[in-house]
């Protein structure tokens, strides 16, 4: 078997409006495709991440609480990768996203900070 790369990351959200708004708006990911599966009473959201990966966004009614932050067994957070990490902080700080301080990584020295999604899901920025 060989994997050749990330195909997909799928995050389930409880507003989708507020979640859909945060993504493409304060992200600025664009949207590849959306639909309504009526029998599920769900959205699905496709984002592009710079024509290589894919956020799929979910909604489904009344989904669980993420029982810990972000320690929850599970997926522990999603990490993009940005060119200026001052510049990420400042930006996010601008449209009123409460960030976390620029720590630097102590094995590869690398700068990052973390956000929170409107569900509380980790966000992590890191330095290119």
């Amino acid at each position: 078997m060989k994997i050749n790369k990330i195909h997909h990351i799928a995050i389930i959200c409880a507003d989708y409006a507020k979640s859909k708004h945060f993504y493409t708006q304060v992200l600025g990911l664009p949207i590849k495709a959306e639909a309504y599966r009526a029998e599920r009473d769900s959205y699905k959201l496709d984002l592009a991440i710079n024509g290589t990966y894919q956020i799929e966004l979910f909604s489904f009614p009344n989904p669980p609480k993420r029982p810990s932050r972000p320690e929850a067994v599970g997926l522990r957070h999603v990490a993009f990768e940005v060119d200026n990490i001052t510049e990420t902080h400042l930006e996010l700080g601008r449209q009123g996203i409460d960030c976390e301080a620029i720590r630097v990584d102590e094995f590869t020295q690398k700068r990052f900070f973390f956000i929170a999604d409107p569900d509380g899901l980790p966000i992590e920025f890191y330095e290119a």
